[in-house]
């Protein structure tokens, strides 16, 4: 009996003092979808034939559409807007919808599709300089902002990274 007992005392000794492998950390996958979530089958229109598909008339009250492009610049606050070039040295600037959802900082340059509604709106000039601050550009170009801009606008229920 006192040879089972000083047996099973040594193999849990052995057992707790076995230096135990740490799980490999696994790396986080990289979020790709923000807000709402796009159809697998969603066949984007190119930003820069936004303007070519679309007439400026029917962009006056909103166009249903799914729109690909290369994300410019985005909002280095939070995350709240991005651009995306739509041709001709034109971009378009994208809010989400009820501002319920963000995008990374550094998405500048990535491909994404986003799902919404495109349309122009006349942008006061203290929009214009929040955005111009917002986007990191100097108190000068910000200052020089003293006019409202018609802007061709997007406003996305979500956006997938490519």
């Amino acid at each position: 009996m006192r040879l089972l007992a000083l047996s099973l005392f040594s193999i849990a000794l052995t057992a707790c003092a076995a230096d135990p492998q740490p799980p490999a950390e696994k790396e986080p996958e990289a979020k790709t979808e923000y807000g709402a979530v796009l159809s697998t089958d969603i066949t984007p229109l190119p930003a820069s034939d936004l303007l070519a598909t679309y007439s400026t008339e029917e962009l006056t009250d909103t166009v249903a559409t799914a729109v690909s492009g290369t994300v410019a610049e985005v909002c280095q606050a939070k995350g709240c807007w991005m651009t995306l070039p739509t041709g001709g040295g034109e971009s378009m600037m994208v809010k989400f919808k009820d501002y319920g959802f963000f995008v990374p900082m550094d998405l500048g340059g990535k491909e994404v599709i986003m799902d919404g509604i495109a349309y122009y709106e006349v942008v006061p000039v203290d929009e214009l300089r929040h955005l111009a601050e917002d986007g990191g550009q100097s108190a000068e170009a910000v200052a020089a902002i003293t006019e409202p801009r018609r802007e061709l606008r997007f406003l996305a229920d979500g956006v997938r990274v490519k």
